[in-house]
């Protein structure tokens, strides 16, 4: 077979090449204090686009950190919840995109679920991102805030805050049943997944395809921060030629490498990885399950790449169907 990455052996031991910034636990504490102060105030808005005789829709707005207002699609039955509550699924999506149409989340929601999914802010949907502009930002997020001396500027932190939010507004609906929460997500939503499952502990089930956000020096390395991680060669093209500053940036964007993260996860997760991947490299993807120390499993496609892989929207579906 041939490989653009390491052999499978070696992925299922490596274990991530980019530096972990040494106050980052006390980066991220910090940062979920700062959303403990952030009032959500959530707003459930009727949305009648989808004429669904078993489902209700919602426009879902809340408050993230930063004065951004977010934005998220919440779909449940018609028919009132039990006493116990609903199993819930959130659903993160992938780089510049949105939350998508409503009617695919109706599949879980024909089985008794309620779902919710998040516009990123500043991405291809209608959450905001308010860096000192109007509308959509669109790209540039993963080196938005690495020259600022503030390290909480960068975009991420913010956006993994917003997964968080997102959760604890769901969860606390009365027909929610907050020990039964599952998140799933396709490469940046795998990335968000595995974030947010990380820094809410109460996320029960998480299913990743293809994550991105991690070990971005070593996408960096195999001279594939192109596509999605191009953002990191055109920086170091424009603001830092002869990567004097090289360790410096690859420290800054450890605060919000996923690998680091994943180690909190008290989650359930199951992943999914195409060897052939050269958006996410798979070892890239590796550095972060090799992390996980909660239950976990990794469904390896040998011949695919960054795409659909068949089986796998179906493998997560039933993986959820058991919270």
């Amino acid at each position: 077979m041939p490989l653009i990455d390491l052999p499978l052996p070696k992925l299922r031991r490596y274990r991530g090449r980019n530096p972990r910034p040494a106050d980052f636990d006390r980066y991220w504490r910090e940062a979920l204090r700062e959303l403990d102060q952030t009032p959500p105030r959530a707003e459930f808005v009727p949305n009648r686009t989808l004429s669904a005789a078993n489902a209700e829709c919602f426009d879902l707005w809340f408050d993230g950190v930063g004065g951004a207002r977010v934005y998220g699609k919440y779909v449940r039955p018609r028919e009132p919840a039990g006493a116990e509550g609903r199993p819930t699924v959130l659903m993160f999506h992938g780089y510049s995109g949105n939350s998508g149409d409503w009617l695919p989340k109706l599949s879980y929601v024909g089985e008794g679920f309620c779902v919710a999914a998040l516009d990123c802010r500043g991405q291809g949907g209608l959450s905001e991102d308010p860096g000192g502009v109007t509308g959509p930002t669109l790209h540039g997020h993963i080196i938005r805030g690495l020259s600022d001396a503030d390290p909480r500027k960068l975009y991420y932190r913010a956006q993994y805050l917003d997964t968080v939010q997102f959760a604890r507004v769901v969860m606390a609906r009365p027909e929610v049943d907050a020990r039964r929460v599952g998140v799933m997500g396709n490469s940046q939503g795998g990335g968000l997944t595995l974030a947010c499952a990380a820094l809410e502990p109460r996320i029960r089930r998480a299913a990743a395809v293809h994550p991105f956000l991690c070990d971005y020096q070593r996408v960096w390395e195999l001279d594939l921060a192109k596509d999605a991680y191009g953002e990191l060669t055109d920086f170091f093209r424009r603001f830092d030629p002869t990567h004097e500053r090289e360790e410096e940036i690859f420290t800054r964007l450890g605060y919000v490498d996923v690998q680091h993260l994943v180690p909190r996860i008290k989650a359930d997760v199951l992943m999914f990885t195409g060897l052939m991947d050269a958006i996410c490299p798979p070892s890239t993807q590796f550095a972060a399950f090799n992390r996980i120390r909660s239950r976990k499993e990794m469904i390896v496609y040998p011949d695919y790449r960054h795409e659909d892989m068949p089986g796998a929207a179906d493998r997560a579906f039933n993986y959820m169907m058991g919270l």
